[in-house]
């Protein structure tokens, strides 16, 4: 055989035997559907881990495996992978407390104090205009803007729950959604009788309909549910094993109401009916007595803290970090858009992080880690998620979230939490994930047809603004 021969031969071996290799590193690794990279993988694990070029592998809706980007690429393969490109991969927020139609009802009322604004502007004008499409319209819209800001579920509680999680089936969020009970007549209801019964059907309806949809049961506030009917909603949750989402010691009028009525708190009527028995997602408990605290602390009642829509409303500032050290749970929410006016979890964490250093005079009662993880692990616990999102953790579901850093506002980068609670914010959002599915890429919501919700809000808001302008004249 000739030396040219011998030569072409030696390197088809050394090709055959390099591709032969590659095959068995890459047999080697296992299987995975995604892998989404960052710059910093910010965990929200319980030790507070931070990974400097980390990846994150998901497999079947769930994470895999967390850990150095070298090390997740030697061991996984995927078929789709998103890059770091200089951005903060963390948890997406728990927006613990929201009524998601309200948002178009943006702007419509406000400077009001909570029952005026109730009682004659939200309640005559829900009777108005909800209706199925209106509720498909601004659930939708809601996603939309959840979705561009970086939360990954929610918790519901707004009329027409069936509608909600059609909407929430397509846009690919996780929420947990609640039926409204009501002791008065209210969209599609005479009163309790049918609105109980609507919402007990709807939680047997749904229960593992859909891994992403949580069904709960919600009798709106103390002052609006009599304590009887209160303690039917706990009996059926306890057999139906379903949550309960409760307006909860929002503002002084319902404390006075309560105190007249029943001489007790609302926590103390809480554990009188056995919601405190129950997995309860308590919305604000701005005030709470000392006594109240002790009997949240260790029951699976989380309190969703609403700092926008508290302050807007003058209703009070909640004693976060008492409730903290007493033991209670607590997440954020930001109420409805009528009354915030947006959806922005970044804004609830931020001021969350400093509206109680200013009332303690004490800048070290609320740190940035600890308000960061009432919107992410602490929050998903307090909305009964936990095990199942608020943080980057193998078995956990894929929800995540990316955020440039891109922008001159975030140089110099020294600490990342502290830049992710008080320089970021949702603009800088361009990546999100639930259940392992891409929501949103660079910047782009791809579950929503955009063109289509500006039209129906349009037609929705017409509406409105010609009733509004009609009752002024």
């Amino acid at each position: 055989m000739g030396l040219k021969k011998l030569v072409k031969l030696a390197a088809m071996l050394a090709a055959f035997v390099t591709l032969e290799g590659q095959m068995q590193m890459s047999a080697a690794k296992d299987a995975a559907d995604l892998i989404v990279m960052g710059r910093y993988v910010v965990t929200m694990d319980a030790k507070g881990t931070v990974i400097e070029n980390g990846a994150v592998a998901i497999k079947d809706g769930a994470i895999l495996a967390v850990g150095p980007e070298d090390d997740i690429a030697a061991a996984y393969d995927a078929p789709e992978t998103v890059p770091a490109e200089g951005r903060v991969l963390m948890p997406g927020f728990v927006n613990g407390h929201t009524h998601s139609a309200m948002v178009l009802f943006r702007g419509m009322a406000d400077d009001l104090d909570l029952m005026t604004w109730l009682t004659k502007y939200i309640f005559p004008m829900e009777g108005r205009y909800v209706d199925p499409d209106f509720i498909r319209v601004g659930s939708t819209l809601a996603c939309w803007e959840m979705i561009q800001g970086g939360t990954t579920s929610f918790v519901d509680m707004y009329f027409y729950p069936d509608v909600i999680a059609g909407v929430v089936e397509q846009c690919g969020l996780r929420a947990v959604i609640s039926a409204p009970m009501i002791d008065y007549p209210s969209p599609g209801f005479k009163g309790w009788d049918d609105s109980f019964a609507s919402g007990v059907d709807f939680v047997k309806r749904w229960q593992g309909k859909n891994g992403r949809i949580t069904p709960a049961l919600a009798p709106h506030a103390p002052y609006t549910v009599s304590k009887e009917h209160l303690a039917a909603v706990a009996k059926v949750a306890h057999e139906l094993h379903a949550p309960i989402s409760i307006h909860i010691a929002e503002d002084k009028a319902e404390l006075k109401t309560i105190g007249d009525k029943y001489g007790i708190t609302s926590v103390d009527l809480m554990q009188d009916t056995g919601l405190l028995d129950e997995q309860v997602i308590a919305a604000h408990v701005v005030w709470p007595t000392e006594g109240d605290m002790k009997k949240l602390a260790g029951t699976r009642v989380g309190a969703i803290h609403n700092p926008t829509s508290n302050m807007k409303t003058g209703a009070g500032i909640a004693p976060i970090p008492a409730m903290l050290k007493a033991g209670v749970t607590i997440g954020l929410g930001t109420d409805g858009a009528a009354s915030n006016n947006d959806l922005d979890m970044w804004e609830e964490v931020r001021l969350a992080a400093l509206l109680h250093k200013g009332v303690a005079t004490d800048p070290t009662v609320m740190p940035a880690a600890t308000a960061l993880d009432l919107g992410t692990r602490m929050g998903a616990k307090a909305a009964g998620l936990e095990g199942v999102t608020g943080a980057l953790e193998p078995g956990l579901r894929a929800d995540m979230i990316q955020v440039s850093l891109d922008s001159l506002r975030l140089k110099p980068l020294y600490d990342v939490v502290s830049h992710l609670v008080y320089a970021a914010n949702s603009r800088d959002v361009v990546t999100s994930i639930v259940d392992g599915k891409l929501l949103m890429k660079d910047g782009k919501v791809l579950t929503i047809d955009e063109a289509k919700l500006r039209a129906d809000i349009e037609a929705v808001a017409d509406k409105i603004r010609a009733d509004l302008k009609a009752t002024a004249q």
